[in-house]
Parts: C-alpha cells; sequence; structure tokens
C-alpha cells in the first residue's frame, strides 16, 4: 500500500514535517483548522502575515490551536520568510492568502525552493465545508470587481422569495482571535463592540441595514454550526478573490469589465472563473464595448460553456445638487484601491457626474501614514482610501480630510463613515448598486437555481 504522503515525508524528516502557512490572517488559519490542527505528523512552526498592516507579531491562541500546539503558534512578517525556513529547518511552505498576481505567487515559490523547502497550494476539495443548507457563494477573479453588491442582490433577492438566508463573509480577524472564533452581527452595536475595522463595516453594515445577519470570525466549523441554526439557506460572501470555504450549490464569479487583461492572471481568480457556475461581467455599463467583449472573450476561453451575463453598477449620489461648483475631497473603499489595484472607485464617477469644480488629490494634505499608503500603492488616482484597520489609520485619515481645503466630502464607501470619523466638512454618500443587463439576468439565473434545489 502507498503511504500518505505527509507520512512518508515525516518519517523522511524524522518527525512531523515542519510546515510554515503564509497568510494574511484569515484563509491561513482557516486551512489550518481544515488540514493540520489535529495532524500528528506535521508541525506549524509560524503563520507569516502580509497585505493587512499590523497583523504580524501575533499569535494563533491555543485554545484555537488545539491540544498539538499548547503554547498557541507564533505569526511573523512574511518578509522574514527565508530567515524562518533556514532557522526552523522548514520543510514545507504552503500559501494561504488570495489576490495576488501569478508572478508574485511564483515568486513566493522560488523563495521558498531556494530554501530547499516544498511550496504547496491547499485546493477546493480539501478545505472546502459542505454545509447542510443550500449554499449560494459569490466570488471574484479580482478585489473591486462589485462583488458585494452582487451578494446584496441576492440576499435581497432571497428575501424577496421568502428564504431566511445568513450571511456567511470571507474572515477578516484582524484582533484578539480568541474573542473572534464566532462573530455575529444583527446590529450596529454588534459592530461598536468587535471594535471593527473600516474593512469589515464596508462588509457587514449594509447587511444589517437591509435586516440580516452576518457570520464571520476564525473557525469557520463553528462559524457554520451556528449560521445553520438560523437559516434556511447559506449566502458566501468572498473576500479578495479567495475561492469560497464551503461548497457551493450555485457559484457566482465576478469579471470586472473596465480591467480586461486579468482573468488569467492573478491567483485564485482564475481558479474561481473555471469553477463558476455563472459568470457576471460587471460594470459593463461604465465600460465600453470594446473592453466588455474582450472580458468575455477572457472568460469563453478558461470557461467555454459557462453562461454569462452583463451587470451595471449604477452610482447615484445624495443630494447631488449641493456638490456642484464645489472643490471637493473624494473617500473610497480601501481595498478596492490597495488590494484591487483600482485607481478610483464609484466617490469619483459621482464626483464627476455631479460636476463638482474640482477633486483635490489627498496627497496635498497627506499626514505622513497617508503619505506612505500612496507611496506603497502609486497607481491610486486622487482619491483617499477609507484605511481604518487601528486607531492611527483613522486619526491619519480624518486629519487628511480636515487639511484638505475642500468645502465637501464625498463618500463612496459602502458603509457610513461619517459615523465613524466626525468631519469638519460636510458630507454626502454615493452609492451604487447591481443592475441587470441582460434578460434574462442574475434574477432570473437565481430563481432557475432556487427550483433546481427545490426553494422556489
Amino acid at each position: 500500500m502507498r503511504k500518505n504522503t505527509d507520512t512518508q515525508a515525516a518519517e523522511e524528516h524524522d518527525g512531523p514535517v515542519r510546515t510554515l502557512i503564509l497568510g494574511a490572517g484569515g484563509r491561513d488559519f482557516h486551512n489550518f483548522n481544515m488540514l493540520y490542527r489535529n495532524d500528528p505528523n506535521t508541525q506549524i512552526v509560524g503563520f507569516t502575515a502580509a497585505q493587512i498592516p499590523d497583523i504580524d507579531n501575533r499569535h494563533y491562541p491555543a485554545e484555537l490551536a488545539g491540544p498539538l500546539y499548547p503554547d498557541g503558534i507564533p505569526i511573523y512578517p512574511e518578509s522574514d520568510l527565508e530567515e524562518l525556513c533556514t532557522a526552523h529547518e522548514i520543510g514545507r511552505v504552503l500559501l494561504a492568502y488570495s489576490d495576488l498576481s501569478h508572478r508574485a505567487v511564483m515568486t513566493l515559490a522560488a523563495r521558498t525552493l531556494a530554501c530547499g523547502a516544498d511550496f504547496m497550494l491547499a485546493g477546493p476539495g480539501q478545505t472546502m465545508l459542505r454545509a447542510n443548507r443550500p449554499v449560494i457563494a459569490v466570488s471574484a477573479i479580482r478585489t473591486g470587481c462589485g462583488k458585494s453588491q452582487t451578494a446584496r442582490f441576492i440576499f435581497n433577492e432571497l428575501r424577496a422569495r421568502g428564504l431566511n438566508p445568513a450571511v456567511l463573509r470571507h474572515p477578516m480577524p484582524y484582533g484578539d482571535l480568541a474573542r473572534q472564533k464566532l462573530q455575529r452581527f444583527a446590529n450596529l452595536d454588534d459592530l461598536a463592540a468587535a471594535d471593527c475595522t473600516h474593512e469589515e463595516r464596508e462588509e457587514y453594515e449594509p447587511y444589517i441595514a437591509a435586516g440580516g445577519v452576518v457570520f464571520a470570525g476564525v473557525d469557520y466549523a463553528a462559524i457554520l454550526e451556528a449560521a445553520e441554526r438560523e437559516a434556511d439557506i447559506l449566502l458566501w460572501d468572498g473576500g479578495n478573490n479567495d475561492f469560497p470555504f464551503l461548497v457551493p450549490d450555485f457559484h457566482v464569479v465576478l469579471a470586472d469589465a473596465l480591467r480586461p487583461g486579468q482573468a488569467a492572471s492573478y491567483y485564485p481568480g482564475e481558479t474561481n472563473l473555471r469553477m463558476a457556475d455563472l459568470v457576471l461581467v460587471s460594470k459593463a455599463d461604465a465600460a465600453g464595448d470594446a473592453q466588455t467583449r474582450a472580458v468575455i472573450a477572457e472568460i469563453r476561453a478558461l470557461n467555454p460553456d459557462v453562461p454569462i451575463r452583463r451587470t451595471g453598477s449604477p452610482v447615484t449620489l445624495e443630494h447631488a445638487a449641493l456638490a456642484a461648483g464645489k472643490r471637493v475631497i473624494v473617500v473610497e473603499d480601501g481595498p478596492t484601491l490597495t488590494h484591487g489595484g483600482m485607481a478610483t472607485g464609484a466617490g469619483f464617477a459621482a464626483a464627476k457626474s455631479a460636476g463638482v469644480a474640482e477633486i483635490i488629490d489627498p496627497r496635498q494634505s497627506a499626514t505622513p501614514e497617508i503619505a506612505a499608503l500612496f507611496a506603497q500603492y502609486p497607481h491610486i488616482g486622487p482619491v483617499l482610501p477609507a484605511v481604518g484597520y487601528n486607531p492611527a489609520q483613522r486619526a491619519a485619515l480624518a486629519a487628511t480630510i480636515a487639511r484638505s481645503d475642500a468645502a465637501l466630502v464625498i463618500i463612496g464607501t459602502p458603509f457610513d463613515l461619517a459615523r465613524i470619523i466626525p468631519f469638519d466638512k460636510p458630507a454626502l454618500r454615493a452609492r451604487y448598486e447591481l443592475s441587470d443587463m441582460d434578460s434574462p439576468g442574475l434574477a432570473a439565473a437565481l430563481d432557475d437555481r432556487l427550483r433546481e434545489l427545490g426553494l422556489s
């Protein structure tokens, strides 16, 4: 009989395979829980952290890590990869975060292999949980494709059909991990009690406003069990461009019409596209026909038979007449600009449509913290990412706005930023929702799948 590869590797290394997990505070913990928490043939030496500020130099706590790790598991900066591999005689490195270019993935692989370790990606078959309720999953090929508004659209359609959906959100456990094992958000007080970051509020608050309940955290087996007790259908709202943590009964994947050339360039966005049951070409109302056709051709090259629908993202600005002729500063959804690589977002589009006199570049008034962010992401246009992973970032964001000579703030975030940060200027919110551009569109495709699931 052929030996399990982990068992064989453990014997060859005279003990458990010493493993390092590369992460960003989410998929890394989930993969550990699914694959290694109770595996005596693997020793997790540590996690590394990237993408999100201030999530390294922590510990994955013992109460989550299990009996094999009575002291918990340390979390290091990813920049220390080579030193960690050498110092701890690492035999395996597992990549467990998303929204990376294929080149970036292979660079991490090259760094790992040069240290003598194996480089590994864990697939959906090993890391997806199987639910006892039907699952609709929404993911994308890149951050900022319009995934969240699509998931909200589906949520509202499910509610309109008399169903009781629970939302399971891709993890964002950036604080006290033990406290964040299982999170349930049903009102704004729950967000405040959990000291949610701006990124978390952007994802959770719209569902709460619509009367929904959102589950998130660290331990998705426990999260799934809790959600199943409350709902008759589950909606997986994916983050970055990660593939789902749950086995989907209907997998909707977004590709951005404004970003041709990216369908086969990012991990694991290409994986999502190849697995999709339905692909939505988002923002087709803002893109030209040539861009939209190019993106559709990319999809067809990877998944020839998948149904494709075009959707729009119309933007509306509250009290738009008040913005006409004004000098404004625009605050946009943070991850769309940073991880997603977009130069501007909905707030910028709303400001242009409203006929503002000038969109002031926030670099002119940026604090050192915000200036460093622009240096890190030089592609960002004349807009301000709504960063808020910690109090210092929130203070820097407020100070940058206060120091500008704008007469008005236009907010393009999905949550009410003005409730969290006190502005010294009047503020208007830009809102955007999904609209079907084809007939039949997403709503009809959802009806078809619900009938197949016996939920029509």
